[in-house]
């Protein structure tokens, strides 16, 4: 089995005195899809807020490679809850910015994006406004942004969470797919249990406020994913709806935890 990329080892944070994240580990394999799921509110977009270096731990340790994750060099492409295009750059140059951002010429840069527009679906499209184009357009079009500047690590903070159900679905089957295609090495923040179970190859599964991992969860479910309705896929997502549920509950109904929203 492969070292990890990625991994966390005992990482807290507290925020005014208000314990968040509580002794968190986990790790990620060159290759995975791995997703971090948990109820809202649970510090699960801290945890990429650290990885990007919009804070820092009060405890534990980061390591990408095997080496301490230096402040300087963070080698993750990260794709917000919203897809952030500036409404007043056209979409091949809102797909070009952080390429341009890095130091690449504007030439350059559209020259390395314009190869895969058609492989994201966005041939045509180039010259367009990002009011112009669909909700799951404009995701592929931010997502593209986000893998164009082949950084060693995808992150993603759900990246669907803002679209319809039937685009949402779309865009998981579009994500495998282009996921399959590239062997990006992945982590998601998601509250969906059941894009977690279609998407990834190991869950996390953290508790409520302050978040520790509750458990760790293989999908062996066969690639690619067609069927989330066969008894194996179902049985996995009760068995997390169940594990989610009961400990929400349990948290929540313990004295020192009744002031966290």
């Amino acid at each position: 089995m492969s070292a990890p990329r990625l991994e966390l080892r005992g990482i807290a944070k507290r925020f005014d005195g208000l314990a968040v994240l509580d002794e968190i580990s986990l790790h990620v394999r060159k290759g995975e899809f791995v997703s971090i799921l948990g109820p809202s509110g649970a510090g699960k977009s801290t945890i990429f807020k650290l990885l990007t270096g919009g804070l820092a731990p009060d405890a534990g340790s980061v390591a990408f490679d095997g080496a301490p994750l230096l402040a300087e060099r963070r080698p993750f492409a990260f794709m917000p809850q919203h897809d952030a295009l500036m409404p007043w750059r056209r979409i091949i140059d809102n797909t070009t910015l952080g390429l341009e951002v890095q130091g690449m010429s504007r030439s350059a840069a559209r020259e390395r994006v314009m190869t895969l527009f058609p492989e994201f679906g966005l041939a045509g499209f180039e010259q367009h406004w990002p009011a112009q184009l669909s909700g799951g357009m404009r995701q592929r079009a931010a997502l593209l942004r986000t893998v164009v500047q082949e950084r060693d690590m995808l992150l993603l903070d759900e990246p669907f969470g803002a679209l319809d159900a039937l685009t949402r679905a779309g865009m998981q089957r579009w994500l495998q797919t282009m996921w399959e295609r590239h062997s990006w090495t992945t982590l998601l923040i998601t509250h969906d249990v059941r894009e977690a179970v279609f998407l990834s190859d190991r869950i996390y599964v953290l508790t409520d406020r302050p978040a520790r991992v509750l458990t760790e969860i293989s999908v062996s479910l066969p690639r690619p994913r067609l069927d989330l309705a066969s008894a194996q896929a179902s049985a996995i997502e009760a068995d997390l709806l169940h594990t989610l549920l009961n400990s929400t509950s349990e948290q929540r109904n313990r004295p020192c935890l009744t002031a966290v929203i």
